[in-house]
């Protein structure tokens, strides 16, 4: 089938070539502005609520940056081996099956790439309504409009903002692969200036009072105040175990997608050395960072008030303890260039998942034909357009009169399922390692088979013990990967690849 499909491929009218415009910058800039959205600044909150204290705190970070080095270093080799615009899905296509490969990109599409883009751009306009009041979820154009029980769809001044902000970045992508590394790069540096100033508010308030971080280390490995996850607590051992695989939830959400250099491959100079090079340089930049700004949380207020920051915005409490009254502001003022910089990366890169797609016969014709401009135009607007209609429809909650956002539940619901690809991806490394022993690696895993293996293994353990203490967010996502399943069967039907 493998074969059929690349034969199909090879029938389809081809646009001009990719433009060689990244270098290992531009590419170490990439991986690090996507993993840095807005999920640093927040999620130690819960976490905090979970394992309850300063030391497990640091613990499910460092779990996090293991898993998340492991499979850079791992995706390096595919990567070098396989320097082709499509990323994740090319290597699970090559690694185990058609099948698979299309799965991926179809939760992808539907909801981890555009849900994401969604959630970020509407993280973007929240943080706007900071300096300008006038933009917020609270503010109707449109009010909801309830469709069907639990759900609506509506327009605020922060889904306007949203909307916008996508179609904008959108647009200027269409343009060049230039135009998106220009301002990648200009974001990205401005997001790690910010970080690197947090972390020096951290360290004037460490020398002002460091009783505060000796304090919230005193009883650094005691769980306190902690929320309860299906009748267990931090405070028995089984507890803390589920404490810890739960909380990756958050932080491996808040450093995910760094992945996403592989799907602009094609577009990356020398990508035999860059690509492995710029996920192991930038997955391990913004790890060690991530540590520090949870050092510099610890350092500044009490693990009690982290637990109870407002809105669980723990950056903003931290700035606001350091500088009284100018916190709210100057966080509002750097997510919003992490997101604006998120926003723009994520878009860059998806469109070219979709575009492999295409080329295999897999997707919309017009979505694996390259532009002028050397970009697959009609992919990044297909992506555009189902990013813009995941950030209209609301969830409505009858009980507390509530309203949600539906990206939010399916982000929630796809978590797992993500996971569940980037082992099956790491799987086939060692598969390929078998079944083309001969194919040339200008880089090999560093570690193997241990590191690669220790993935596997931590991921696995982190994803049964979310499939039977989070259900009601895991299975639904397995639903939403499986529906790709009778799709991709219509789909190579009728490409005439099934014979």
């Amino acid at each position: 089938m493998s074969d059929a499909l690349e034969t199909s491929a090879s029938k389809r009218v081809q646009g001009t070539d990719f433009h060689k415009a990244l270098g290992l910058f531009d590419s170490i800039m990439i991986v690090s502005g996507i993993m840095v959205g807005s999920g640093i600044f927040i999620v130690s909150a819960e976490i905090t609520r979970q394992v309850g204290s300063a030391g497990w705190l640091l613990v499910v970070w460092l779990i996090t940056g293991i898993l998340t080095v492991a499979a850079a270093l791992s995706y390096g080799e595919l990567a070098a081996m396989m320097p082709k615009a499509g990323g994740m899905y090319v290597y699970l296509r090559e690694a185990l099956s058609p099948l698979t490969g299309f799965l991926y990109g179809w939760t992808l599409l539907t909801v981890i790439q555009t849900g994401t883009i969604a959630a970020v751009a509407i993280a973007f306009a929240r943080f706007s309504g900071v300096i300008f009041p006038a933009i917020s979820e609270q503010h109707y154009l449109v009010a909801p409009i309830n469709l069907l029980p639990g759900y609506a769809v509506s327009l605020t001044t922060a889904q306007l903002l949203a909307l916008v902000i996508i179609l904008l970045l959108t647009l200027v992508n269409c343009y060049g692969v230039e135009w998106g590394k220009v301002i990648s790069n200009i974001f990205t540096v401005a997001k790690l200036a910010g970080m690197l100033l947090l972390l020096l508010l951290g360290v004037v308030a460490f020398f002002r009072t460091p009783s505060v971080l000796h304090a919230n280390f005193a009883q650094a490995w005691h769980p306190m105040n902690v929320t309860a996850i299906n009748a267990v607590d931090a405070t028995t051992g089984l507890g803390l175990f589920v404490a810890l695989c739960v909380s990756q939830t958050g932080a491996l959400f808040s450093a995910d997608s760094w992945h996403d250099i592989t799907f602009v491959a094609g577009e990356v100079r020398n990508p035999k050395r860059n690509l492995p090079l710029s996920l192991a340089l930038g997955t391990s930049m913004v790890i060690v960072l991530y540590l520090l700004c949870n050092l510099c949380y610890l350092a500044v207020v009490p693990l009690q008030q982290i637990q109870t920051a407002p809105g669980d915005r723990v950056a903003t409490l931290v700035v606001n303890t350091v500088l009284p009254g100018i916190g709210k502001i100057a966080m509002g003022v750097l997510i919003m260039v992490s997101t604006f910089g998120t926003v723009n990366a994520m878009t860059l890169a998806g469109g070219r998942a979709c575009y492999a797609m295409a080329q295999d016969g897999l997707f919309f014709r017009r979505a694996g034909v390259l532009n002028r401009a050397g970009v697959p135009a009609g992919a990044l607007l297909l992506q555009c357009c189902w990013s813009l209609l995941l950030v209209l429809p609301r969830t409505y909650n009858r009980a507390t009169h509530i309203y949600g956002n539906l990206y939010s539940n399916l982000l929630d619901y796809v978590i797992s399922a993500a996971l569940i690809f980037y082992i099956l991806t790491v799987v086939g490394l060692f598969r390929l390692r078998r079944t083309q022993p001969d194919t040339p690696r200008p880089y090999r895993c560093w570690g193997y088979p241990w590191l690669p293996a220790l993935y596997i293994v931590g991921a696995t353990t982190i994803l049964v013990v979310l499939f039977a203490f989070r259900t009601a967010t895991t299975w639904p996502g397995l639903l939403i990967v499986l529906s790709g399943v009778p799709v991709y069967f219509l789909l190579v039907r009728r490409r005439g690849s099934i014979r």
